[in-house]
């Protein structure tokens, strides 16, 4: 898939092959070995390889990003970043486990060894770094705010604060801490749900008017339930997002930032971002940039 990779893994399985002919010692600092790609030994990589299996938490219910397809597990974007790591670990597509992984559980997941990694439109931020760490970021969303499409009474962010309208998003993300700043009674106001599916189900039902968090998880919605919804105003917040692991593991984090800056380079990220995500918005992401902290 990935032509710049299997250059590299052809060239250095001629450099094998060449100094095993010259009766050259194996190297110790290596193991690994599966899937035709070797990491140094007690990296999580060479685990990883070893193991054959990518543990990845990701979302269920976000068209485009992350969403449970009829052939039982997740499709999206966030998914198909998390298989450009895997195949840089030398593990194939049908080895990687994927675990349901709502915002509010994202840092638990990673700090109970339930996934490897979180690749689930997490927002990186200095709060979630005290406790795990973040490679990337892969994309830059914003926030937005979806209403009913026949709905011109909300225009972005500061309609919330006359106290009247409810807003709904979900626990422990970011778009519920940055939407509150607007809000004239959180109490009354801001509904939470542990998923995004039950917010656009309040917003159809009218027990809220409008679901907020970032621009393309609306856009998938929008797309998926067709002439219900809108987008009201323009994005009001930039949004960076990581894939988050283990705190501390800055080899893991080394690699996968070098996954990802080789797929910026090699295609294969924006060809995962038209078969996903870009479905919904025919506009190219932009290239991030890397932040190596």
């Amino acid at each position: 898939m990935r032509t710049t990779r299997l250059a590299a893994t052809f060239g250095a399985l001629a450099m094998v092959l060449a100094a095993a002919a010259c009766g050259g010692d194996d190297d110790s600092s290596d193991e690994g070995g599966a899937g035709s790609v070797s990491f140094p030994a007690g990296t999580t990589m060479a685990k990883l390889n070893q193991a054959q299996k990518l543990r990845v938490g990701t979302k269920f219910d976000q068209p485009g990003f992350g969403l449970k397809g009829l052939s039982g597990k997740p499709e999206g974007f966030d998914v198909e970043i998390a298989k450009i790591v895997a195949d840089g670990l030398g593990i194939p597509e049908d080895k990687i486990e994927y675990t349901e992984t709502p915002s509010t559980v994202r840092e638990q997941v990673i700090q109970q060894d339930k996934v490897d990694i979180v690749v689930a439109t997490y927002t990186i931020n200095d709060k979630r770094k005290q406790v795990i760490d973040f490679a990337g970021p892969y994309y830059i969303a914003g926030q937005a705010i979806m209403v009913k499409k026949d709905d011109n009474s909300i225009t972005g962010p500061d309609s919330f604060k006359d106290g009247t309208k409810k807003v709904c998003t979900v626990t422990n993300s970011t778009p519920a801490a940055n939407i509150e700043q607007y809000l004239a009674n959180k109490d009354q106001q801001l509904v939470l749900f542990d998923i995004y599916q039950k917010c656009v189900d309040a917003l159809k039902g009218g027990q809220v008017d409008a679901v907020t968090t970032d621009n393309v998880i609306l856009t998938g919605f929008i797309a998926t339930n067709e002439d219900q919804f809108k987008l009201a105003g323009e994005t009001f917040t930039e949004e960076p997002y990581g894939i988050g692991l283990k705190k501390g593991d800055d080899k893991f984090r080394d690699f996968i930032n070098d996954q990802l800056e080789e797929s910026f380079q090699d295609g294969s990220y924006l060809e995962a971002w038209k078969s996903t995500a870009g479905k919904y918005d025919p506009n190219d992401p932009k290239i991030p940039t890397v932040d190596r902290y």
